[in-house]
C-alpha cells in the first residue's frame, strides 16, 4: 500500500487527530442528524433505500461514499513512488488541504445545502482515515473507536494476566485516543450549538495544530541527522515525506 506517512504518530498527534474525528462526528450530527466521517452508515442506508425502490435517495447516498473513495485515491496517488518525486511534502499537503475544506466549510452561510457540508466531511474523513494510521508501534484510526477500544482492552488484559509493561503502554496509549475522540465530540457538541456553521474552524484549528507538531519533529530529525552516530539514523522515511 503506497504512503505518505512513514513516522508512527506520538501520543500527542494522535490525541490531536482523534478529537478532531469526534469532533467532525459531533458537528455533522447535531447539524444533520448524520455521522459523515466513516461511511458503514451511508452504504446500509444505500442498501436499505434501494430495496425499498427508493432509486433518488439511493443515488444521493452515493456522492458521500464517492467523496470518501476519492480521498482515499488521492492519498494512494499521492504515495506512489513517481508521484513522490514531482510532489514534495504531500503529507502537508494533504493536512494544508484538510484544513483548507473545513475553513471554508465554517465560511458557508447557515443556509447552505447538507450535502455540501458532509460530503466535504466525508472527503476530509477520508483523507485523515488512510493517512494516519499507526500509534508508535500499533495500528489504530482516529475516526472511529471500536476498534480502538477492542484494542485497548485486549492489551489492559494482557497486561493483567502477563504484567507486561509493553501491553500496559498500549493501553494506555489507546485510552488516551478514545478519551481525546470523546472530549472532541463533547467540544464539538457544545460550540456547533453555540457558534453553528462557523464551530468547524475549530477542527481546522486542532488540524494546524498537527501540521506544526509534524514540521517541527521533521525538522529536528534533519538537524539531528549530521551530527548523529551511525547508529542513530532517524526510525523514519525521508523527511520529504513530510
Amino acid at each position: 500500500m503506497a504512503t505518505i506517512h512513514r513516522r508512527p504518530d506520538t501520543a500527542l498527534v494522535g490525541a490531536l487527530l482523534a478529537g478532531v474525528g469526534g469532533f467532525l462526528d459531533a458537528y455533522t450530527f447535531i447539524r444533520y442528524h448524520v455521522f459523515a466521517n466513516l461511511q458503514s452508515g451511508n452504504v446500509l442506508l444505500l442498501c436499505v433505500e434501494a430495496t425499498a425502490r427508493h432509486w433518488q435517495r439511493a443515488l444521493s447516498l452515493l456522492v458521500p461514499i464517492a467523496a470518501f473513495s476519492t480521498g482515499v485515491l488521492l492519498v494512494e496517488v499521492l504515495g506512489l513512488p513517481r508521484v513522490e518525486r514531482l510532489v514534495r511534502r504531500p503529507l502537508r499537503i494533504v493536512l494544508t488541504l484538510q484544513i483548507t475544506v473545513l475553513a471554508v466549510i465554517a465560511a458557508l452561510p447557515t443556509d447552505a445545502p447538507e450535502k455540501i457540508t458532509t460530503v466535504a466531511v466525508s472527503f476530509v474523513a477520508a483523507l485523515q482515515f488512510s493517512t494516519f494510521t499507526t500509534l508508535r508501534d500499533a495500528p489504530y484510526t482516529t475516526l472511529a473507536e471500536s476498534g480502538n477500544l477492542q484494542k485497548s482492552l485486549v492489551a489492559a488484559h494482557q497486561w493483567v494476566a502477563t504484567r507486561d509493561p509493553a501491553a500496559a503502554r498500549r493501553a494506555g496509549r489507546y485510552g488516551l485516543i478514545i478519551t481525546a475522540f470523546v472530549s472532541g465530540a463533547v467540544l464539538g457538541a457544545i460550540l456547533t450549538r453555540l457558534a453553528g456553521t462557523p464551530a468547524a474552524g475549530a477542527a481546522a484549528a486542532l488540524l494546524t495544530a498537527v501540521l506544526i507538531l509534524l514540521i517541527r519533529e521533521t525538522r529536528r530529525l534533519r538537524r539531528q541527522a549530521p551530527g548523529a552516530d551511525a547508529g542513530a539514523t532517524p526510525p523514519s522515511a525521508p523527511p520529504a515525506a513530510h
